[in-house]
C-alpha cells in the first residue's frame, strides 16, 4: 500500500518475510486503513516465513492508530510465542522522544524482541 499524508505506506512481502510501516498514520477512520492488514496478517499467522522482521519508521501517528499497531504487534507476540522467529525494528528520528517513548512503551508489553534504532533521516 502505499502511504498518503494520513496513513502510512505499509509494504507486506510474503516472500521475504519483511514488513515495513512508514510516514504518518493519521487517518480519522484508521479501521479503513489497518483492518485489512490484521487480516491479511492472521492469514500469514498460520504460515509464516521462517523468520519474520517488522520494520516501524513512523514520524507521527495519533491515538487511534496507536491502538491499531497495538493489535497489530499483539499478532506478531503471538507468532512468536509459538515459537517463530519474529523481530520488531522499531526506528525514531534522532531527538524524537515520543515516538522513541511510544517503542519503548510498546515493548514492554510485549515479549516479541523489539530493536530500537535511532536514525538521522528515512531514506
Amino acid at each position: 500500500m502505499i502511504g498518503s499524508d494520513i496513513a502510512p505506506k505499509v509494504i507486506l512481502n510474503k516472500q521475504t518475510g519483511e514488513f515495513l510501516f512508514e510516514g504518518v498514520s493519521m487517518s480519522e477512520d484508521i479501521r479503513i486503513v489497518y483492518m485489512p492488514i490484521a487480516d491479511w496478517l492472521q492469514k500469514y499467522s498460520l504460515n509464516p516465513n521462517p523468520k519474520t522482521v517488522v520494520k516501524f519508521k513512523l514520524i507521527y501517528f495519533n491515538t487511534t492508530s496507536s491502538n491499531m499497531f497495538l493489535n497489530i504487534l499483539h499478532q506478531f507476540n503471538e507468532m512468536y510465542k509459538k515459537g517463530h522467529n519474529v523481530i520488531i525494528e522499531w526506528y525514531h528520528l534522532e531527538g524524537d522522544d515520543g515516538i522513541e517513548d511510544a517503542g519503548i512503551a510498546y515493548s514492554s508489553r510485549f515479549t516479541v524482541p523489539f530493536k530500537k534504532i535511532m536514525v538521522s533521516s528515512f531514506e
